[in-house]
């Protein structure tokens, strides 16, 4: 009777042990951290880029996007950011202009694919899309997952802030690229600032193909509502423009979100909060 208990109780423990490797959690972080300009006076990059990092630090997101990266900026998240690695150009080419840059956990994930293309009708050479402002860009990157073997794409994306044809057609763009790189329906994280607001068509449009990781979680959500403080401390009503989504199957659920607020002296480390998520992968 004892070999036979403890024989079930090491399959008991072999079977949680198995769907613990097969439910990862999985941290993941939106910031656009504002481009470097000495207008911004004491909200330049060299007053709050320390409390910046110090902040991602803390939370230490498995896999960070980040919007408005100038190269430089880049090269001080590279620098303090030591866990991590990186993918993802600059939208005027490689260590050129802006870039919506990934960041991941070398220790827990491997690169399998990266990709950065242009928001344009030529999305694989440096162009501007219609009736934008910008360039922009999206980078999406393949993980695996070292310990469970789970694999997931993850697309991160700086709409235009002028031109509204720019944000449909851009992600109407993203989406169809979403289609063809991810022909296996790998779970999908899509996350960026869209310079628009949940009412818009384009936001509307994008929620009937993937859902909101804040509307998932609903009255859990965290934080204020919206992301955009414009450096203004304590501003009671901040739009929301800056968003996670995911792809919509049972392989990928939220557990948690947050809006971060954290401040230092009345002051933000961005001109945006960043947006915290908590999902879960099971294969």
């Amino acid at each position: 009777m004892k070999i036979f208990e403890g024989r079930y109780l090491w399959s008991a423990m072999s079977l949680l042990f198995a769907l613990n490797l097969q439910a990862q959690p999985l941290k993941v972080m939106t910031y656009n951290i504002r481009l470097d300009v000495a207008s911004d006076g004491e909200n330049a990059w060299e007053h709050r880029r320390l409390f910046l990092a110090t902040q991602i630090r803390f939370y230490e997101p498995d896999i960070l996007g980040v919007q408005e990266a100038l190269p430089h900026q880049v090269l001080f998240l590279d620098n303090n950011l030591e866990s991590y690695g990186r993918e993802g150009v600059g939208r005027e080419g490689a260590g050129k202009g802006e870039a919506s840059s990934i960041f991941y956990k070398r220790t827990k994930f491997s690169v399998e694919e990266s990709h950065t293309f242009w928001l344009s009708p030529t999305p694989d050479s440096i162009s501007m899309g219609w009736d934008a402002a910008c360039l922009r860009v999206c980078t999406a990157v393949l993980f695996k997952d070292k310990k469970s073997k789970q694999q997931f794409w993850v697309f991160n994306t700086h709409l235009d802030h002028m031109g509204e044809v720019a944000r449909t057609k851009g992600m109407e763009l993203i989406l169809a690229k979403i289609k063809t790189m991810n022909p296996r329906k790998l779970p999908v994280i899509l996350m960026g600032d869209l310079n628009a607001t949940p009412e818009s068509p384009m936001v509307q449009h994008l929620k009937s193909v993937m859902d909101d990781a804040r509307l998932r979680i609903g009255q859990d959500a965290l934080g204020p509502e919206g992301t955009f403080n414009g450096f203004k401390f304590g501003e009671p009503n901040p739009k929301l423009i800056d968003y996670i989504f995911i792809s919509r199957t049972p392989r990928i659920s939220v557990r948690k979100y947050a809006v971060l607020e954290d401040s230092r002296n009345q002051r933000y480390p961005s001109d945006h909060f960043p947006v915290f998520v908590e999902v879960v992968l099971s294969k």
